[in-house]
């Protein structure tokens, strides 16, 4: 599909299988809605896979990957090498999202969006969607042509249109590129014009206050010189954005064409969710918040959709790590849809 055809796709929720689910829950032993977001979210997986018994059995972390230009200006505190040694290290089974997607019963595909060096493997869950060896550095002038931002958008919707293929019901996302923090960052300061860069702007990997203040000023002497339209999402990744990111929001806008929900990480996965959802407001219900990291702009992100996160751990590894712990999450609340008791089956009284 292209980007056109996928926001066409989107429907609403079913609203009547999620009323349906919501009589359930207010009949299972405990007091009404004393579950919260478990609730809610067994309630959301019912509206968008349009069935009262929701399952998440089929599932994948889905890595986008891709080189910034703008890390060339001291923005990380990694070398760019970084990237393509992760990407190898993921395919190896050796990095801390294999770890957790292991416990989550979650495959790891990764996909090669925009790295700097070719990336020589054959694997099974890699795919080779390389659009340019990198960005451009946008401190200098636009990251990437108009076209080539389409192009990432439409990888990630081609790649979900391929998991459907195989069959997939849940699809969490991850990403790598050194120095993806700072496109992050840009476009979350276009798109929220009002609040101080000092809110949105981070260590990402481990910068100290000096090189953060640095960060922070690149960004805005940037936005100055490439202008980015707050109206045209499309441009704003163009201008000051990065592959990986654009690949997010494709993965978002896929999963909300056909039906299935997505399950967002940190801060790079929820500003690529927030393009998506500039591009259109309807990917909105298809998306699930897995957690709060240590990036500052990340709530402020959050905040823009009006989502609300399902844990705070203090992480900031990225990687799709949040989104496998928050299908461990889900886990729960549909154990504890299906295997409760209803008052009537417990023989317990009901609330007076």
């Amino acid at each position: 599909m292209t980007l056109n055809e996928a926001i066409a796709s989107i429907k609403p929720l079913d609203e009547g299988i999620k009323s349906k689910v919501w009589e359930r829950w207010d009949s299972l032993t405990k007091p009404p809605r004393s579950l919260g977001r478990l609730e809610e979210i067994v309630v959301q997986l019912a509206g968008i896979m349009r069935t009262d018994k929701p399952e998440i059995d089929d599932r994948y972390i889905v890595v986008m990957a891709g080189d910034h230009g703008i890390a060339r200006s001291g923005v990380s505190a990694y070398p760019q090498e970084v990237t393509v040694q992760m990407v190898y290290n993921f395919l190896s089974g050796g990095a801390g999202i294999n770890a957790i997607a292991s416990t989550a019963r979650a495959k790891v595909m990764v996909v090669d969006v925009g790295v700097a060096k070719r990336i020589d493997i054959s694997h099974p869950y890699f795919r080779d969607y390389n659009i340019l060896r990198g960005t451009e550095d946008f401190s200098k002038g636009p990251a990437m042509s108009r076209e080539s931002a389409v192009k990432s958008i439409e990888v990630g919707i081609r790649v979900i249109e391929e998991l459907n293929e195989i069959g997939f019901d849940i699809v969490g996302t991850g990403e790598m590129g050194i120095g993806n923090t700072t496109p992050s960052s840009a476009i979350l300061k276009v798109f929220s014009p009002d609040t101080s860069l000092e809110l949105l702007v981070g260590p990402g990997t481990g910068l100290d206050e000096d090189r953060i203040r640095r960060k922070a000023d690149i960004i805005a002497k940037a936005i100055e010189l490439n202008k980015p339209d707050p109206s045209d999402p499309v441009d704003v990744l163009s201008k000051v954005g990065g592959l990986e990111i654009g690949a997010i929001a494709g993965l978002v806008i896929g999963c909300a064409s056909l039906g299935k929900p997505v399950i967002i990480d940190g801060f790079i996965s929820t500003v690529g969710a927030l393009l998506a959802y500039k591009i259109s407001p309807d990917v909105l219900p298809y998306i699930i918040p897995s957690h709060l990291s240590r990036e500052p702009g990340h709530r402020i992100a959050l905040e823009l959709m009006g989502l609300k996160p399902l844990l705070t751990l203090d992480m900031r590894l990225g990687e799709g790590t949040g989104s496998a712990i928050g299908m461990l999450i889900i886990d729960c609340a549909l154990s504890a849809y299906y295997n409760m008791k209803t008052f009537e089956e417990a023989g317990v009284s009901r609330n007076v």
